[in-house]
């Protein structure tokens, strides 16, 4: 089949846009509003920029008001921000999470997360998630859409702080994602997890695969300067 997004002319009972761009991590974004409220959502378009130094991105859509999201206007006018890897052990609280709160309400305790405190930020971490990211604010980039909710910011953040929790450490020096199970979005009300690893060898015409497994695996301040 082929449609025209413009036309939105698939025909099919359900929208497949989202399940063609898939499996997608999961930002569970902890914030903080001026007041020192607490704020906790999780979003599904988000990912990682570059890793020299790090940068990551979320897009967040509007509310069904044509509202921008509480996790927006926190960052943007507090400066900073946690992500909080969802496991499949907490898929459920981060499902409470997303539901749309009103305005004060803190959803660490209406999940009944236990909060822990950042080191470099002051937005609180989700204390059961085993891999939080400490990030600060950069930038917006606002794309208009169609209707209501088809307006998103796209929000940049430096990532400045890395927690993991020493027991998803291998001995080896990776990170055990098996161990971990992160959970991740596909399309509808669908959801998959990490269950199977396997690698694939960099290929490169040159023969010498060490710059691309620096890439590959984001070792930062060791890649060659031009």
């Amino acid at each position: 089949m082929f449609f025209e997004t413009e036309k939105n002319d698939h025909g099919l009972a359900r929208p497949p846009f989202k399940s063609c761009v898939v499996p997608r991590t999961i930002g569970w974004l902890s914030t903080l509003s001026p007041d020192g409220i607490p704020n906790l959502a999780p979003y599904s378009q988000f990912t990682n920029l570059t890793f020299d130094p790090p940068y990551v991105a979320i897009s967040i859509n509007q509310g069904n008001l044509a509202n921008r999201k509480d996790t927006v206007n926190n960052i943007e006018q507090t400066g900073e921000f946690v992500h909080n890897m969802v496991t499949y052990d907490l898929r459920e609280a981060m499902n409470i999470t997303a539901a749309a709160f009103p305005p004060g309400a803190d959803e660490f305790k209406e999940a009944g997360l236990e909060k822990a405190p950042s080191v470099l930020v002051k937005p609180w971490r989700v204390a059961a998630s085993p891999v939080q990211l400490e990030c600060i604010y950069f930038q917006t980039i606002r794309l208009p859409g169609n209707g209501r909710v088809g307006t998103a910011d796209i929000i940049i953040g430096k990532v400045v702080g890395i927690h993991i929790k020493d027991e998803f450490i291998t001995p080896d020096g990776k990170i055990d994602i098996l161990a971990l199970k992160p959970l991740a979005r596909l399309g509808y009300s669908d959801y998959t997890t990490v269950d199977r690893v396997f690698e694939i060898a960099p290929h490169s015409l040159k023969g010498d695969t060490s710059d691309l497994r620096l890439g590959l695996e984001g070792a930062a301040g060791s890649m060659p300067k031009l």
